[in-house]
């Protein structure tokens, strides 16, 4: 081989190794690389990890509970929104002290405290509770007021108001519930009149201003006070429950039926008879006899199944077909009552579903009147509900709400009541115990109301609820005492009580304003006004004079 091959055959063999070797050194720097990347990706979410890890350790050792404020939230949570006890509520947070990193629970008679501080901090705000226009009354606060009148054990009788959006429809779609009302004041006294009960009123409205209406039941004592206060120059239209209009329409229309009293009887008498037996289950629901026209309707719907389940023919002697006959008293022989009053009450029953959802408004009223055509024209249950509901659409139309639909139930007020007698009052129902709670069953509960219930004070307290009688204490004072009754003097059994909203700028002695709307020169046409407005005055109409 000559010189020059083997120099080329050498240089190939360089460039060959040259290009293997550059090769693998690209690849060993490649790998090296991402080598690096990962590395310091690793370190990166390991440091990390640490971190989470060291901030989880540090968030475990600390209290769940961060201070006395999350304490009470906790505790008016459970008793308002869960609806358990106040003893519940205590030995409920006794059992989580050790995960919340509670050092002792509050006693019940401290939630009680709490829950009447809140009432406390709630009336105060009161004054803040507005509605969201004030429909077509300017001069009113865009509320309807809700009144009830409920009784308890004692001498007192517990008067509430609760404010209501007079545009609750336009803004929630369903009924309006407990969340939706604020209690703007409540009041204990042993009896109430249409006197009082205007002159309470009165005192309301001087702090919160006039309502777009009141929404009440057929009680003729709520009727005359807010006919009084129109009468003393703050008219605002009434507005009548729905449920109480229906129930009174089918009382006058059913309470004299010939068959009605043997309908009841015959329910009392199948009640005893399927008790305690293999029929059991087919026992009449329980109906109240003092409002028992507003739930009749349960009762005549079950007599109308039942009856269902006892054909007519022939059925065998042991049967239990048999038994059920046996069990019907005079039941069958009430089946034109059943189907009459079934016909009246089912579809004034889908209407009153239809009016509390919606609100009353155009759309509902003429969804009404297509429910009401299988009762009969001449029928009076039909013309009372159809006069009702001209006039009832009438106040939607001077409200500004015939579109968005008017609130047309009281069931709110009604519910509160209900609850407040039956959640946190044990055996002996208070009346004055029951009506500092009210405010609080009212409205959401946002976790700043808490730090409000610590910011008020035991002299507060006592100076806003003052020491009404303890129908509890006197019990035990009295009771295991033979000749212990002189002690219960009139003045303690008839301690009024009284909540009402505050106002810091504002006197809070009744406010009665007597101004002129005379216009001293007076020229060309004069035009009486029929209605002297929101103010109250003795002074004949004005007399409002057109330019010359």
């Amino acid at each position: 081989m000559s010189k020059h091959a083997k120099l080329r055959h050498s240089r190939d063999q360089w460039k060959e190794k040259a290009g293997s070797r550059g090769e693998e050194l690209r690849y060993v720097r490649k790998e090296l690389r991402r080598v690096k990347t990962q590395r310091d990706q690793f370190k990166h979410e390991a440091k990390e990890a640490q971190a989470q890890l060291k901030r989880r350790t540090d968030q475990e050792r600390l209290p769940a509970v961060g201070g006395k404020v999350d304490v009470v939230w906790m505790a008016l949570q459970l008793f308002l929104i869960a609806r358990i006890g106040f003893r519940a509520v205590s030995r409920v947070l006794e059992v989580l002290s050790v995960p919340l990193g509670l050092r002792k629970a509050p006693c019940p008679q401290t939630i009680i405290n709490w829950v009447t501080r809140l009432s406390i901090s709630r009336m105060e705000q009161a004054s803040a509770v507005v509605g969201t226009g004030s429909g077509g009354d300017r001069f009113s606060n865009g509320l309807v007021w809700l009144l009830d009148i409920s009784i308890a054990l004692g001498a007192g009788k517990i008067l509430a108001v609760l404010a209501l959006d007079v545009r609750h429809h336009a803004d929630h779609a369903g009924a309006p519930s407990l969340h939706n009302v604020h209690c703007v004041a409540v009041a204990v006294a042993p009896t109430w009149t249409g006197e009082t009960i205007a002159a309470f009123l009165q005192r309301v409205i001087a702090v919160l201003g006039r309502p777009a209406g009141f929404l009440k039941d057929g009680g003729a004592d709520l009727g005359k006070a807010v006919r009084l206060l129109g009468e003393r120059g703050w008219p605002s239209p009434c507005i009548a429950d729905i449920s109480h209009v229906i129930a009174n329409l089918l009382k006058h229309e059913y309470r004299h039926h010939p068959l009605f009293e043997t309908f009841l009887s015959a329910c009392g008498k199948t009640s005893q008879k399927l008790k305690q037996t293999v029929l059991a289950c087919l026992a009449p629901p329980k109906v109240s006899s003092k409002a028992r026209f507003m739930n009749l309707h349960r009762l005549v719907r079950w007599a109308d199944q039942l009856l269902k389940h006892a054909p007519v023919g022939r059925v065998a002697p042991e049967s239990l077909t048999a038994k059920l006959r046996a069990s019907l008293d005079q039941l069958p022989a009430c089946q034109a009552f059943i189907g009459r009053f079934r016909r009246d009450a089912t579809p004034l029953l889908a209407c009153q579903k239809l009016l509390k959802t919606q609100g009353l408004s155009g759309t509902t009223v003429a969804q009404c009147e297509a429910l009401i055509e299988p009762i009969p024209l001449t029928s009076a249950v039909r013309v009372g509900f159809t006069e009702w509901l001209n006039a009832q659409q009438h106040i939607a139309e001077t409200l500004g709400v015939a579109n968005t639909g008017l609130p047309i139930s009281s069931d709110p007020i009604e519910s509160l009541f209900g609850v407040v007698k039956h959640h946190g009052t044990g055996e002996i129902k208070d009346a004055y115990r029951l009506a500092t709670r009210l405010p609080a069953l009212c409205g959401p509960l946002p976790k700043e109301e808490a730090q409000q219930v610590l910011n008020v004070s035991v002299a507060q307290q006592h100076r806003v609820i003052g020491s009404p009688p303890s129908l509890s204490q006197q019990r035990r004072c009295i009771l295991p005492h033979p000749g212990a009754l002189n002690q219960l003097t009139v003045a303690d059994t008839e301690a009024p009580l009284e909540l009402i909203p505050g106002a810091k700028n504002r006197s809070k002695k009744p406010i009665t304003l007597t101004l002129s709307t005379h216009c001293a020169k007076t020229t060309g046409p004069v035009i009486s006004v029929p209605n002297t407005a929101m103010l109250p005055s003795k002074d004949p109409p004005a007399q409002l004079a057109m330019p010359a």
